[in-house]
């Protein structure tokens, strides 16, 4: 199935998506009047190539990222540091599903690939899963771990015949994303798939 997606403040920028891999890229009224039997996803803000998140091991593998049951008890931030291996030594099952959360949290800051050495099944199963991929980790780390890093880092352009994998941010412009971060995510895709939007 073809997809347009085109977000308000760079229809310049829409891209046709064909199953996992982009087809077309350019201006939404040329990619429209090519394939007018594409679908069309409209979206607020601009349209980037996704965001790599350096912090791989210590969001998926040193962090504990609750789920919404346990909100009462353990609130719903994630937790770090002794509290979180606590909470995976009571429980060593609690691994894959806390990785699990923590990729769908990722995917919800529009992050489409991870970077550090990853080592524990269970979150290499779940980026797996997800389809992130799996990018270069800087040897120096400008902040602590976080789903919106700072400085955020985008993917390089993307290009036609190339992944579909790019996130949607409901901000103006680039300087308005460096500003108030990946949190103003409202659409990410992975392999041609939505795999997140905010509701």
């Amino acid at each position: 199935m073809l997809t347009i997606h085109v977000a308000e403040a760079s229809p310049g920028s829409a891209v046709l998506v064909e199953g996992a891999y982009v087809a077309a890229l350019g201006p939404y009224e040329e990619l429209a009047a090519a394939r007018p039997a594409a679908r069309v996803r409209r979206w607020p803000g601009i349209l980037t190539p996704g965001l790599l998140n350096p912090y791989g091991p210590e969001l998926l593998e040193q962090a504990y990222h609750p789920d919404p049951r346990e909100a009462g008890r353990l609130g719903t931030e994630s937790i770090t540091g002794e509290r979180a291996r606590a909470l995976f030594r009571a429980d060593p099952s609690r691994q894959g599903a806390s990785a699990r959360r923590g990729v769908q949290r990722m995917l919800a800051h529009g992050t489409v690939a991870v970077a550090g050495e990853l080592r524990s099944r269970a979150a290499l199963d779940a980026v797996r899963r997800a389809g992130l991929a799996v990018g270069y980790r800087p040897p120096r780390l400008p902040g602590p771990a976080s789903l919106s890093p700072s400085p955020l880092v985008l993917l390089p352009a993307l290009t036609v015949g190339g992944p579909a994998r790019f996130a949607v941010f409901d901000v103006p412009d680039p300087a308005a994303l460096v500003r108030l971060g990946a949190s103003t995510c409202v659409a990410t895709v992975v392999a041609g798939r939505l795999v997140h939007r905010r509701a």
